[in-house]
């Protein structure tokens, strides 16, 4: 693996799929590139992981709601800590978007 990684280089402009590069990846967490072209969530599914996961918009817009009905906009350079097993989906991505996402054990 490369030492230096950019976040930011090398992101296609469009694409039909998200585009998922995981990064570093051990027992304990798992670091993960993450470009989306709008995409969301399918309606009636909910993200409901067994780890607790950070995820900050490194460019673009998203939102992510949760299964009690709030919601979060999240714009470039926000942050936002997802616990386990917090019921989760994206309703909304600009196109591209650009996360770090974090998983931890």
């Amino acid at each position: 693996m490369e030492k230096i990684f950019s976040f930011l280089k090398n992101i296609p402009t469009v694409s039909n799929e998200e585009i998922f590069q995981t990064i570093l990846q051990n027992n304990k967490v798992k670091i993960e590139r993450i470009v989306s072209f709008g995409q969301t969530s399918q309606k009636d599914f909910w993200y409901n992981q067994n780890k607790d996961e950070c995820v900050l918009v490194l460019d673009g817009s998203a939102t992510i709601e949760y299964d009690d009905g709030s919601a979060y906009n999240l714009n470039k350079g926000d942050f936002l800590y997802i616990g386990a097993n917090q019921k989760h989906k994206v309703t909304y991505t600009q196109n591209p978007t650009v996360w770090l996402a974090v998983w931890l054990s």
